[in-house]
């Protein structure tokens, strides 16, 4: 057992009062400001009684639309935390010039840049990515609910866990100052002997567990419980993005889960997998690292692009174009995304053969990419295009990502990575795609699909504010950074010599800001739409004259979803449906089999976070008896026998029946 050089107590392990920032102003003040929105928060629920609701309906829920909201909110919430660190970075850096230091020690940055990272990917790309293929997918696929509905609960409260250790490094000790892949020998226990990455080491894996399950879950959902006529040629394409998203999920997570797992064994036993002693070697920790890690960057781009297409084919009026060259792009670059890792560290001196197979591998991958752009292009030629808030995002993606595309490419270039990779440069391409790609195309699907989901649309007003702040800060933030990286300004810095470039970094720091404008204009928008929920209330279910199946029920769906399982003869199956003068029908239901909800989800979380807080702190008993009452609840689990109920014909008649009466009223004068 190799320990840090302080005493391990047989009660609170490593935990002291010294664990506690209270020697960092900032961390002091945020920890402040945390707990007072924390308790006027518990506080407002008591206040109007909403522990029991908050219980019976959402944390217990099974049903996917339920979860894929609260994955949504999580993502949202991680948000302002991870984008809170990006203001700090950006104006530490702006600030640190000409002899200054900034106002951010250099423990304190690395902490900052790492959190950032892994935030932003794992806790807010993720769950909003998860979020809307659970909403979602078994909509258009004409599914009741997933496959394991108590297993999804699980999932989500699981990477909820992950996020609130990640949180509690924050306030409790130090989080790791690694990067957000924590390298060897740096991650190792020599050169970080204290905390900060056994929190990163326990929160992604308690995130990794529910990640990985629910890949499993949506990948059999879409296999096995697709509506009669609905052939795989026949899926919508943000279904087809599901299903590879999740396969890729499904066989990279584990690998994750491995590498951190041997990371562990290195700390906590002194193994040698990973460091040069004892025939370690940290280059297979990067090997395994980025073998997970480049496949991640499609499971965050993969269902995002099913967004754009859905929203492009619904906003030209049109048939998307070429549907048979968007699913086969779409599973070459799920099978290419695993051939390409290498990419990642051309400069480690693999040799001329290795890294031309990369680069050729890295430079194929953007032609089934550069494909789906045509697609979405002559999807939009000669149609009646709607410039609705989500077809902004489209066009402003397709303008942005081009060129994060084109970076990518020089990037394939191994003399041309020899030059840029450690450079700022590398930094804006990355952000060029997350942001250019992933993070536009969730705005645009939660402005697509918010009236499916609460039953009026989001406020335009708004949401174009948010969108321009977003866009134009998008390039205020990250044009310079690719300026600064030809000129040969590496990452990672904190302070910076050079005089000269301190204008680059201040018009960055601009652009943050204007990011930050745009994330608060979104919170407005959600705000004013609710307020103003009975003008912007949705009375069809299908306020975009859309295409697939999720449209053909209410906004929002009831429990069971349909109260007939449709039938599908097209690829465009509502659409299909509208032109065959399809009418709803009006009697002669039946009762409609759900699943109960459950708390074992919650349950098993929170005693997992407690096993990872456990094992963090070296409080080994703690973790022995958090880790004893997991079992204890998850053997219970599977003696609870009543775990579905039947939802009455009458029931089902008295909700189908309202939303005549909702569709009457919305279409008369």
């Amino acid at each position: 057992m190799i320990e840090s050089q302080q005493a391990v107590s047989p009660v609170f392990g490593r935990l002291t009062l010294e664990a506690l920032p209270l020697h960092e102003p900032i961390v002091v003040y945020t920890f402040v400001v945390v707990a007072l929105i924390g308790v006027a928060a518990l506080g407002a629920v008591t206040w109007f009684r909403l522990w029991g609701y908050l219980w019976r309906e959402w944390f217990t829920s099974v049903d996917h639309k339920k979860i894929g909201i609260m994955y949504m909110v999580l993502g949202i919430v991680m948000l302002l935390r991870g984008f809170a660190d990006a203001i700090m970075m950006r104006l530490q850096q702006a600030m640190a010039f000409n002899g200054s230091e900034g106002y951010l020690p250099p423990e304190h940055y690395d902490q900052v840049f790492s959190a950032h990272g892994v935030i932003m990917i794992f806790f807010v790309a993720m769950p909003l990515v998860t979020g809307l293929m659970n909403y979602i997918m078994p909509l258009q696929i004409g599914a009741r609910d997933v496959s394991f509905p108590f297993l999804n609960n699980f999932s989500f409260w699981m990477t909820a866990g992950g996020a609130v250790l990640t949180m509690l490094s924050l306030f409790i000790g130090a989080f790791a100052r690694t990067g957000w892949l924590a390298y060897p020998p740096l991650s190792g226990i020599a050169y970080s002997p204290d905390v900060g990455v056994d929190y990163y080491i326990w929160g992604l894996q308690i995130a990794g567990v529910g990640t990985t399950l629910s890949g499993i879950n949506l990948v059999t959902t879409i296999i096995k419980m697709r509506a009669p006529g609905m052939a795989m040629m026949r899926l919508p394409i943000f279904t087809w993005t599901a299903l590879c998203t999740n396969v890729l999920i499904v066989a990279t997570f584990p690998v994750l889960t491995a590498t951190l797992a041997l990371l562990t064994l290195d700390r906590y036993l002194g193994m040698n997998f990973f460091t040069s002693d004892f025939g370690g070697s940290p280059m297979l920790y990067v090997n395994l690292i980025w073998i997970w890690g480049h496949p991640e960057v499609y499971i965050l781009i993969l269902p995002v692009f099913g967004i754009y297409s859905e929203v492009a084919s619904t906003f030209s009026g049109k048939r998307l174009f070429g549907y048979t060259s968007m699913v086969y792009a779409t599973v070459v670059i799920t099978i290419l995304s695993y051939l390409v890792w290498l990419h990642h560290f051309f400069t480690m001196g693999s040799g001329a053969s290795v890294n031309s197979f990369f680069g050729i591998t890295t430079m194929i991958i953007s032609i089934p990419t550069g494909a789906k752009i045509f697609n979405w292009l002559f999807t939009m030629y000669r149609g009646r295009i709607r410039f609705e808030l989500p077809m902004m995002w489209t066009v402003a993606f397709m303008l942005t990502f081009v060129i994060g595309g084109m970076t990518g490419v020089m990037l394939a270039v191994p003399p041309a990575d020899f030059v840029l990779h450690n450079s700022l440069f590398l930094v804006a391409h990355f952000h060029n795609v997350i942001i250019g790609g992933v993070v536009f195309g969730l705005f645009a699907g939660m402005n697509f699909w918010f009236p499916k989901a609460f039953g009026f649309r989001l406020d335009p007003f708004w949401g174009k504010f948010s969108f321009w702040f977003w866009v134009i800060g998008f390039y205020f933030a990250f044009m310079p950074l690719y300026a600064l990286g030809l000129m040969g300004v590496t990452r990672r810095l904190r302070v910076f010599d050079d005089p000269s470039l301190q204008p680059w970094f201040v018009v960055a720091a601009f652009g943050a800001f204007l990011i930050l404008l745009g994330i608060l204009s979104f919170l407005v928008q959600v705000a004013v739409s609710i307020k103003n929920r009975e003008k912007l209330r949705d009375t069809t279910g299908d306020p975009w004259n859309a295409r697939s199946l999720e449209w053909a029920t209410s906004s929002p769906p009831p429990d069971y979803n349909f109260a007939f399982t449709p039938v599908v003869h097209d690829v465009d199956a509502w659409w299909d449906m509208k032109q065959h003068g399809y009418t709803r029908p009006l009697a002669g239901f039946r009762p409609i089999h759900m699943p109960k909800n459950t708390g074992t989800g919650v349950f098993i979380a929170a005693l997992s976070v407690i096993l990872g807080f456990a094992l963090v702190w070296y409080i080994w008993w703690l973790a022995a008896l958090s880790f004893v009452a997991i079992l204890a609840v998850a053997i219970g689990h599977t003696f609870d026998y009543r775990r579905s109920y039947d939802i009455p014909a009458a029931e089902i008649a008295r909700a189908e029946e309202a939303r005549t009466r909702l569709i009457v009223a919305g279409a008369a004068p």
